[in-house]
């Protein structure tokens, strides 16, 4: 069995590098179906393969029973990779034999250019035909709009794209780069040179959630794409008004910046080497977006956020950048965040894959008495609430009170963070502390929730410290104000009241006065 997966190596690295294929263990040559006899694991032969390749080859096993005999299928893809043996060698499929693949093929349709981002790639086979100049005109005029004191509109075309590094010469020849097809290449051109550069549209309707009924394949420049299915979004978005005075604020289904932060989000980290597309499901309340190629290390849907950007495709997202389609390089993922949370609606969701990212986005919204305050307060004080501050607010308004450690959970962000939004929510008088948790002022409460909810959480806490407070002095015999402060989680005020009303309602007494002054329970 070692000797017969030795010679499916070969064969597997020669298919990667072509077109995929797969292997059958236990066929001969000449067909005759002998099958594999012995011991063997199946764990172990994939495990082999991936030991014996370089990079570490994945590949499918599957085990078929012909006529009592057995047989092993072992499945590749070619996902763009240059695969080689361990020692070396490295080999190509020419019709039914493998041939070695010389250093001079290898770099099959993309060369390197002095950098590891993929999308700064030279395509090899690309030229200045592949080039749609009616893209880049309609780029160039986009800009002046976009920023209109930005110069490289005025630059004819192949400065303007050699000035975005879209193009570059090679021996006296214009050749794209990766991001330059992206960009302004061609339709047919998209097709022969990166055919995996796909965008796929689904629309599914209210009486059928699980059959689409309308599909829209797009291989096409990256803002040709974004322009047709922000129009495709926007012509079934319903529009809801939010009264705020004499104002009426319209939050639509799906905000056109949302919508297009996170596709340009998709079409920038997508993984170009993988052969699979770029999906957008359009439902009547949500919008799911499926990009191959998970997040790259470090990165998690609870780390999203705040996480230092680090753009899978560079160059893609310094173009977006420079054409002035989002504000910075790296993820925007903060800019959806704080127009969902702002508009009242729910968290854009992400869920991870090992190959793909998943991206929900829904329409409803939750809160307009939320959304009516944030909008209001914003105004009336010329304030901007950060991101941090709408996620502690909205928590705090779904979940009554949060806890320090909570604030740093919800918001993804330090311990010295935490503390200065905080600080900074109670400077502008939106919540305050009780005992060891925040929760929302009296008159924010009045604006998004009622003052019968806000008495009564105020309630329920003083509720809580006069038990605690009473079976104290049942233990010790007295109390201080100190150690009611840190029995309850109180500030020294906080504490000062609770004793106040304590002795009001002939609950304690105090045993002697002065600075420390001492308190027991009242005999009745």
């Amino acid at each position: 069995m070692k000797e017969r997966i030795s010679l499916a190596v070969d064969e597997l690295i020669a298919f990667a590098n072509c077109k995929g294929g797969t292997v059958y263990l236990g066929v001969e040559d000449n067909c005759d179906v002998t099958g594999c006899t012995g011991k063997y694991d199946i764990q172990a032969i994939s495990e082999s393969i991936y030991d014996k390749t370089r990079p570490p080859m994945f590949t499918e096993i599957e085990e078929i029973e012909y006529e009592g005999k057995k047989v092993i299928a072992i499945s590749v893809e070619a996902d763009g990779k240059t695969y080689a043996t361990t020692d070396g060698r490295c080999l190509k499929r020419l019709g039914k034999n493998s041939k070695p693949y010389y250093p001079d093929e290898m770099s099959n349709i993309y060369s390197a250019y002095h950098s590891n981002d993929f999308s700064s790639q030279i395509i090899a086979e690309s030229s200045v035909d592949d080039i749609n100049l009616m893209v880049v005109y309609a780029l160039k005029e986009k800009l002046k709009i976009r920023d209109s004191s930005s110069t490289l509109p005025d630059l004819d075309d192949m400065a303007f794209l050699r000035d975005l590094k879209l193009i570059v010469e090679e021996n006296g020849q214009i050749r794209l780069t990766i991001a330059g097809l992206l960009f302004v290449g061609k339709e047919q051109s998209i097709q022969r040179l990166l055919p995996q550069a796909e965008v796929i549209y689904l629309h599914y309707g209210k009486d059928n959630l699980e059959e689409y009924n309308a599909r829209l394949d797009m291989k096409q420049p990256i803002i040709t794409i974004l322009d047709r299915l922000t129009e495709k979004i926007q012509n079934e978005n319903k529009i809801e008004n939010v009264q705020i005075g004499l104002f009426r604020l319209e939050v639509a289904d799906f905000s056109e910046k949302v919508f297009q932060e996170a596709l340009l989000n998709a079409l920038s980290h997508r993984d170009y080497q993988q052969m699979g597309a770029v999906y957008v499901k359009h439902y009547p309340d949500k919008i799911v977006i499926e990009n191959p190629g998970g997040f790259l290390d470090g990165i998690t849907a609870d780390n999203i956020i705040t996480h230092p950007s680090a753009p899978r495709n560079k160059l893609i997202a310094e173009t977006l950048q420079s054409l002035k389609y989002v504000q910075r390089t790296g993820q925007g993922v903060d800019i959806i965040y704080k127009e969902m949370v702002s508009m009242g609606k729910p968290y854009p969701v992400y869920r991870v894959f090992s190959d793909s990212v998943q991206l929900t986005i829904e329409s409803a919204m939750e809160d307009p008495d939320f959304v009516r305050f944030i909008v209001k307060e914003q105004d009336s004080k010329q304030i901007n609430l950060s991101l941090s501050q709408l996620m502690i607010l909205r928590y705090i308004v779904e979940n009554r009170k949060i806890k320090f450690a909570d604030v740093q959970k919800v918001a993804q962000i330090s311990a010295e963070e935490a503390r200065k939004c905080c600080a900074e929510l109670m400077k502008f008088g939106l919540i305050e502390i009780t005992g060891k948790e925040y929760m929302l002022t009296a008159r924010v409460y009045e604006a998004v929730k009622s003052d019968i909810e806000y008495t009564r959480d105020k309630t329920v806490q003083y509720i809580k410290a006069k038990d605690m407070i009473t079976e104290y002095i049942k233990l010790q015999g007295y109390i201080n104000r100190s150690t009611v402060q840190e029995l309850c989680g109180f500030t020294d005020q906080q504490a000062r009241r609770t004793i106040e009303k304590m002795k009001e309602e002939n609950i304690i007494e105090m045993s002697n006065g002065g600075r420390y002054a001492k308190y027991i329970l009242k005999e009745i």
